[in-house]
């Protein structure tokens, strides 16, 4: 006689990740709306700064991801207050001397991200230092972006953790680096202009913060219910929950 408890109906896990999907598109804050209702300001700005920045962010990015992934594993755990004081801090620093110490703060503002990130995991029950849940906490920078120019949802939150095995970190990042790039490129462009860019490096770091911390719960939450429901199930659940219906014009 089979004992073992039935399986949950799949209404509970279409409700779960109802849930997860509205926390998902509510990611983003006061702050980053303003930042994309301003994105073609920002980008003509972007447009401006020097041809060879221009073509090196996803380089300088790349690099700022790699060093970060090194560095977060032995940062102390800043708690649940202290990472927002720290982007804020790293942000107005970066921006108050304008283009050359916004770049210079960029690993900086990473590594504070990436451990953040690290802490979602570690109240999600993981280990934050075990190589899969690393790659985990990487594959959050790749989970879809706070710019609207974004398509909106990435939908590898669960298929994107059955690819990992046999994959470089380096291959990892690079993966990541060019959409993480347009993130921190439209910083950049904001912090642009010296003391002007303090404010607007502090007000996007926390924002940006803000949103990788609740995608990064979003994401541990959805793996958890991997482990009861299948991949497969969760991962299609959260792929219709998640992408809005498209407009069928008559």
């Amino acid at each position: 006689m089979d004992h073992s408890l039935p399986s949950r109906p799949s209404s509970d896990l279409a409700a779960e990740v109802a849930g997860l999907a509205r926390r998902y598109r509510r990611a983003n804050g006061p702050v980053i709306r303003l930042v994309n209702r301003l994105g073609n300001t920002l980008e003509s700005r972007l447009s401006t700064l020097p041809a060879g920045l221009r073509s090196q962010i996803e380089k300088v990015t790349a690099q700022a991801l790699l060093a970060s992934y090194g560095v977060a594993a032995r940062a102390p755990d800043l708690g649940e207050r202290g990472p927002l004081a720290a982007v804020i801090a790293a942000g107005a620093a970066g921006g108050a001397g304008g283009l050359p110490t916004a770049v210079a703060e960029l690993p900086v503002t990473v590594t504070i991200f990436l451990n953040a990130i690290r802490a979602e995991a570690r109240n999600a029950g993981l280990d934050p230092d075990d190589d899969r849940v690393r790659a985990e906490c990487l594959q959050v920078f790749a989970a879809g972006t706070p710019l609207a120019q974004d398509d909106g949802v990435n939908t590898s939150f669960i298929a994107s953790r059955l690819a990992l095995t046999g994959s470089t970190v380096q291959n990892l990042i690079a993966a990541i680096a060019p959409k993480f790039a347009a993130v921190l490129g439209q910083k950049l462009a904001a912090q642009a202009v010296p003391v002007i860019g303090a404010i607007s490096g502090a007000a996007l770091n926390a924002a940006f913060l803000s949103y990788y911390r609740e995608i990064a719960r979003v994401r541990f939450a959805l793996l958890a219910l991997a482990k009861i429901h299948g991949a497969e199930a969760v991962d299609a659940e959260f792929r219709l929950a998640a992408t809005p219906p498209k407009v069928i014009n008559a």
